[in-house]
């Protein structure tokens, strides 16, 4: 059911629009095509299996006679020996004779092998230093090699010999002696180890002793190891006849496994080539094919230059292309099953697999010789990921609306803001930009496949949050133009300002969610669509984390596009007014009622076209950038405070003109239900100019204290905005300076929450 149920969605996806009609003989003829070539590998691959199984069974049936064989005989001798000890009169004493001079002659034997144990070992130890100073052909190993074996051999004889026998006392004195043999064995290792994984190396520098010398040491310990597992067995089987033979009893005890290591080095040769290869492949998905080459030029070389070095029945090509091709196999199965591969990386991978069948043709290989097949032959499926992970629609879709949103934009075109319902303005292209995303959602869910759903999910998150970076540097180029003294700061302003206002409007719109009356932001209804698309794990450690990321960056653009607006009021508005501030001429003036008659008119034009959750915003950083001007304005050219002036009520003058427009605007009836003004977060905040007053009026003697006391309250204070207080007074000193900068050096202030001076230096 679940089998018909696939076939059915594969021929949905095939058979989309009415006009794919005409494509079904083509694709009859293409799927019978497939058909016969899978037919035809299945039946080659079942021949293969069957001789393969014959030919297993056929040896299993000689091997078995074999050992059948072997028993009949030994036991024909084990009889022979019986009668034969009958036939001969004296035969009991002739055998015990024997056997003392047996015993004698193996004492004398190995007697003299332990004398001449320590010489031997220590010959072996020069040798190998000498091997040391030419690792790249290691001219002793063979000599070393048959050393080693002989002394091997006299531990194992001798080890076996004295567990044998009744007193063991002298076992572990034995083992002593032997221990320096360990320390050289696995000298000698590191050199044979050193060898297999320079292989490739070495033929490529065309060394074929060393080569050659290696393969006779492996192809040498292959054959013991065979015989110790022959006699193993044997021993195994029939423990009591095989004691009875010396040639069973003597010679290697132990499988030493160099073939093992030696298969096993060639892996640990190609591991780090793969391991490179996998950084390169992440940073440049497109250029796999290039990456790769080291694999076939390794394989060519073992064809070429390795095969005719090693013995025949190693097939050492046919090896070392298994290990190769499994490695292969499982690198590329890691990659495509990693549920965070990106789309160019996956399709890298699909394409890759028909260019190595085809280098590994060239190199003489079948298809169907290499096993498991390189993707698992999961071309179909990865490639019907990769179409809808890709999404080309979305991408196309989102670089067309922004380039025509920044078209509009950069020209300041007219008539090119849309307004909603509320009538707050908006850009044109953000509500068709959502139906986009959840039309392609829509086709994303018609798969029924998770994976193909989450491939489309991230490439729209990469697309959000990319819109927002792209708006961000936008509003900076753009604003950054009117800053420029050269620029007409009228051209285009109060266009760019309802952009602005628009652009900020169209982030409340994406998180903008009344729940009492189901009216959802666009974010949110876009979670919902998703959430029951992907799979639990995807939408936990994925899902949320990007849709809270895009949620705080909707936040933020907003928020940018306010504190830019404000910052071109205080740039292009007040340009002058602000640098008359503490200047003789400001005492003359009321330039802090002239501010905030002009922030009285941009509220009354923007309030009703402004998000109300975006008119609080602009309340607040109205009151904030003008404290921070006026603070900073005691470095304005001219700004002196004279003990005859009276700056103290020019200071109160000026807050008390601030507090009155900041506390009137709860009240006005066109504002009504639109502020909620935090007026007393703003008194707050403004208590600081309180803190600057006592900096200015205080005698000399007491400026310390003062500034003690101001730094404490507000840790973040900056020591050149004091500085620049201080010497706006007529009675500053460097002696005034001094105190107050050596009371800054002992100082110890908690930090804590920026406060408003962080924003004043």
């Amino acid at each position: 059911m679940a089998e018909t149920e696939g076939t059915i969605v594969e021929l949905a996806d095939l058979l989309r629009h009415p006009e794919d009609l005409d494509k079904i003989s083509f694709l009859k003829s293409e799927f019978t095509r497939k058909k016969a070539a899978i037919d035809g590998q299945l039946k080659i691959g079942l021949k293969d299996q069957l001789e393969v199984t014959q030919n297993g069974m056929n040896s299993i049936s000689d091997g078995q006679r074999t050992v059948n064989q072997i028993k009949e005989e030994m036991m024909k001798i084990d009889k022979l020996c019986a009668e034969a000890q009958n036939l001969i009169r004296d035969f009991p004493d002739i055998n015990l004779v024997s056997q003392v001079h047996r015993n004698f002659t193996q004492v004398e034997a190995m007697k003299a092998n332990i004398e001449s144990f320590d010489g031997r070992l220590k010959d072996l130890e020069q040798l190998l230093r000498e091997d040391d100073q030419d690792m790249e052909n290691q001219p002793n190993l063979l000599n070393i090699h048959h050393g080693l074996t002989q002394l091997r051999d006299i531990r194992d004889d001798a080890m076996d010999q004295i567990k044998r026998a009744s007193d063991t006392s002298l076992e572990s004195h034995l083992q002593d002696y032997f221990t320096r043999l360990d320390d050289v064995i696995e000298w000698f290792d590191d050199h044979v180890g050193t060898a297999c994984m320079n292989l490739i190396p070495l033929v490529q520098a065309d060394n074929k002793g060393m080569i050659v010398r290696l393969a006779l040491i492996i192809e040498e310990e292959e054959k013991s190891d065979k015989k110790v597992q022959a006699l193993q067995d044997a021993q195994r089987e029939y423990k009591d006849l095989a004691s009875r033979f010396k040639s069973m009893t003597s010679g290697p005890k132990k499988l030493r496994g160099y073939k093992e290591k030696f298969l096993k080095a060639i892996e640990f040769y190609a591991q780090p080539q793969f391991d490179k290869a996998e950084e390169r492949f992440l940073e440049e998905p497109d250029k796999l094919a290039n990456i790769m080459k080291w694999y076939f030029n390794d394989l060519y070389v073992v064809k070429v230059g390795m095969a005719n070095l090693m013995p025949k029945k190693w097939r050492i090509f046919r090896t070392y292309t298994d290990i190769y091709h499994r490695m292969m196999h499982h690198w590329l199965i890691k990659h495509i099953d990693n549920p965070e591969l990106s789309p160019p990386h996956m399709l890298s991978i699909i394409g890759w697999s028909e260019k190595y069948y085809s280098k590994m043709t060239k190199l003489g290989w079948d298809m169907t010789a290499l096993q498991p097949h390189v993707l698992d032959s999961r071309e179909a499926e990865l490639i019907r990921e990769y179409r809808q992970l890709i999404v080309k629609s979305v991408e196309e879709w989102m670089d067309r609306m922004f380039f025509a949103d920044k078209k509009s934009f950069t020209a300041r075109a007219p008539d090119s803001l849309d307004t909603d319902a509320h009538g707050y303005f908006r850009t044109k292209t953000l509500g068709d930009m959502w139906r986009m995303l959840k039309e392609q959602t829509i086709v994303a869910g018609s798969s029924n496949r998770t994976d193909v759903a989450e491939g489309v999910f991230d490439a729209m998150f990469r697309a959000l949050k990319s819109r927002q970076n792209t708006w961000q540097n936008m509003i900076d180029a753009e604003s950054q133009k009117y800053k420029q003294p050269s620029h007409d700061s009228a051209e285009g302003l109060q266009v760019f300002q309802d952009w602005l206002v628009a652009i900020a409007n169209d982030q409340i719109a994406c998180i903008d969610d009344n729940e009492d009356s189901d009216q959802l932001g666009y974010l949110t209804r876009f979670h919902r669509d998703l959430a029951h698309l992907v799979s639990p794990s995807y939408l936990s450690r994925t899902a949320t984390p990007s849709l809270d990321a895009l949620r705080d960056g909707f936040v933020d653009l907003g928020t940018h596009c306010i504190t830019t607006f404000v910052s071109l009021i205080f740039t292009i508005d007040f340009r002058s007014t602000v640098s008359d501030f503490f200047t003789p001429k400001w005492y003359q003036e009321y330039a802090m009622k002239r501010i905030t008659t002009t922030f009285d008119d941009y509220i009354a034009d923007y309030c009703k076209v402004l998000h109300h959750s975006l008119l609080d915003i602009l309340i607040e950083e109205l009151a904030d950038e003008l404290l921070v001007h006026y603070l900073s304005s005691v470095r304005n050219k001219g700004a002196k405070f004279r003990r005859s002036d009276p700056f103290t009520e020019k200071f109160k003058d000026d807050v008390l003109t601030a507090f009155e427009f900041f506390q009137n605007l709860g009240i006005k009836p066109e504002l009504a239900g639109l502020v909620t003004v935090d007026f007393a977060a703003i008194k707050q905040k403004w208590r600081v100019v309180d803190k600057m007053v006592r900096l200015l009026e205080a005698d000399k003697a007491s400026v310390v204290v003062v500034y003690e006391d101001f730094k404490r309250e507000y840790w973040d204070l900056q020591m050149g905005w004091v500085e620049a207080v201080l010497r706006a007074r007529d009675d500053f000193d460097r002696a005034m300076l001094s105190g107050v900068k050596a009371k800054a050096g002992e100082m110890y202030v908690d930090r804590g929450v920026e406060t408003i001076m962080s924003k004043v230096k």
